[in-house]
């Protein structure tokens, strides 16, 4: 069962032109691997709506899908496993901590450590790859902060509004005099982002992010995982990431794992130049080979035989 990311909800795993959950599930299937693709919540096929979803939420929907193959003739319930892109990399450790019907996990670029800690490295080596200077930076990491404390102290979204907007300027007037006079100058702009940003940040799906921690689920998942990581990856960074979750799966003794990273591939597992997200849309590719075959021949691996 393919689990997408919050950005590509549809049964594709479509985001920016791209059909990524297609291509993967027809390599499979050319390969003798049964896939079931489904839409998120509020989706093509799928009733509901994301609004009040959490992470959490989309784990269970999983396990209805789970349920779901279970009924199937064709399946061997034996080897029913997941593979989950970018925050359906969160999902599919949840899930397996939950069912001990799932008989192996597939994480593309799956976070390993706390959202807020992703956010915070993601805005830096994305803001670097596109040529920001480092008072831009600064000045980004610092409303970041802001913005995240309010959102962990107060979970009145009207309140916390207000404290974000209240906060700006109490910001501005602590930085350096430069980073202070380039902030304020760029205020209508900030204020316009801020305000188009902020409706995604006060949701339950990105208070749930922002502090959930996978390490402890990943310490109790028992079955085999593969992980694999784009090199160039810069919204789930492979060199913050991937020690994290191998750190997580020895913990408890997990011995069935491989942690893979694959050179020169972005988030989306594009062969690309920078990483940048805004080369996705660019790149002609929509996964690369060797991350197909990565996929494939692992799973091939883990049910020949059983």
């Amino acid at each position: 069962m393919l689990i997408p990311g919050f950005e590509a909800p549809d049964r594709d795993g479509t985001v920016f032109g791209h059909h990524p959950f297609l291509v993967l599930a027809d390599y499979l299937t050319r390969s003798g691997i049964a896939v079931l693709r489904v839409d998120n919540r509020g989706v093509g096929g799928s009733t509901g709506s994301t609004g009040e979803a959490t992470t959490e939420d989309f784990a269970n929907d999983v396990l209805a899908g789970i349920a779901y193959l279970q009924e199937r003739k064709e399946i061997n319930i034996k080897q029913i496993g997941l593979i989950g892109h970018s925050e359906g990399g969160l999902i599919a450790p949840l899930v397996a901590t939950k069912s001990a019907d799932v008989a192996f996990i597939i994480l593309m670029a799956g976070p390993g450590v706390i959202g807020e800690e992703i956010m915070y490295l993601q805005n830096k080596l994305v803001s670097e790859a596109s040529g920001l200077n480092e008072d831009l930076i600064a000045i980004n990491r610092a409303l970041m902060e802001h913005i995240f404390v309010t959102l962990k102290e107060e979970t009145d979204n009207d309140v916390a509004k207000e404290r974000i907007y209240d906060g700006m300027f109490d910001l501005i007037d602590k930085l350096p005099e430069k980073q202070g006079e380039m902030l304020g100058g760029m205020m209508a702009m900030v204020n316009a982002q801020l305000e188009a940003q902020l409706k995604g940040m006060l949701s339950p799906w990105f208070r749930f992010f922002l502090t959930y921690d996978p390490k402890p689920r990943l310490m109790q998942v028992q079955c085999p995982v593969l992980a694999i990581y784009g090199e160039r990856d810069l919204q789930v960074p492979p060199a913050q990431n991937l020690p994290a979750i191998k750190g997580a799966l020895e913990a408890r003794g997990n011995k069935d794992y491989t942690v893979t990273e694959l050179p020169n591939l972005n988030h989306m597992f594009q062969t690309s130049e920078t990483g940048v997200p805004s080369e996705y849309a660019k790149i002609e590719e929509t996964i690369a080979p060797v991350a197909l075959e990565a996929v494939s021949d692992w799973i091939l691996k883990y049910t020949m035989g059983n």
